[in-house]
């Protein structure tokens, strides 16, 4: 009976040292609270309480930025948060545990920091058009620090930049007043065109003996097809510069 029992107690001692490590994981084992060494995917045994393990996920994190407030160059208040995704390099998956306490933690307080640093060398609207360059200055910093973890850092981006109401509001008022002022030079370059071309037609006019009337016989034609009640009249300037002359002459008098 005895025997049995001890027989029990080392198969129970067996199976509470089997560990089935996943594709995607590593385990750092500790023997008396020393590094041993690193468990890798399969089925793996250890000695219950004299060795210890910590599993670590080597797959790509995302890890949030918490949303927070920051100060542009330009004195502009504004609520940013971002994302961070990174993963822990196979080859020294010990440096993760090893090295630093609540690796997610560490990276997003370390990712908060640096974002408001990066956030306060960009105005506004350079922050706006330019996230990409903002994410990337973020990730090289953050990636730097993390080297010591082993920890390889894929990007960072900048989610949601949030601006006061009232700002929004100006910052609306400028782009239409961008975009009016952009249709009126459209306009107005139009209008030049335009008026070049009438000077162009003016001048061949002008210089063709005959093309005047014939424009104008082109024109009364247009005006005919037109199924309209409007009747025009076509007087020749001529007509118009001798009864201009005859009241001259009779105001003379």
């Amino acid at each position: 009976m005895e025997n049995s029992r001890i027989i029990i107690l080392i198969v129970l001692y067996f199976f509470a040292g089997i560990r089935i490590v996943n594709q995607f994981e590593r385990r750092v084992v500790f023997t008396f609270g020393k590094y041993a060494g690193i468990l890798q995917p399969w089925f793996r045994f250890i000695w219950p309480i004299i060795q210890t393990s910590l599993k670590v996920d080597i797959r790509e994190k995302a890890v949030d930025v918490p949303s927070q407030e920051a100060m542009t160059k330009d004195n502009v208040s504004c609520m940013i948060n971002a994302v961070i995704y990174y993963k822990i390099k196979e080859e020294r998956v010990d440096r993760s545990v090893l090295n630093v306490r609540y690796l997610d933690y560490a990276m997003t307080q370390f990712a908060q920091t640096t974002m408001r640093n990066i956030v306060g060398q960009f105005e506004l609207d350079e922050l706006l058009a330019k996230r990409e360059e903002a994410s990337n200055k973020i990730k090289e910093i953050v990636d730097e620090k993390s080297n010591s973890w082993w920890v390889d850092v894929l990007s960072v981006e900048l989610k949601d930049i949030n601006i006061p109401d009232d700002l929004k509001r100006m910052i609306g008022k400028q782009a239409e007043a961008e975009r009016e002022k952009r249709a009126k030079i459209i306009t107005s370059e139009w209008e030049l065109a335009s008026s070049e071309n009438l000077k162009n037609a003016a001048e061949m006019l002008a210089k063709a003996p005959g093309a005047l009337h014939l424009r104008t016989l082109q024109s009364i034609n247009d005006i005919s097809s037109d199924q309209s009640n409007t009747t025009v009249w076509m007087i020749p300037i001529e007509i118009m510069q001798a009864i201009q002359g005859i009241k001259d002459s009779l105001d003379r008098k």
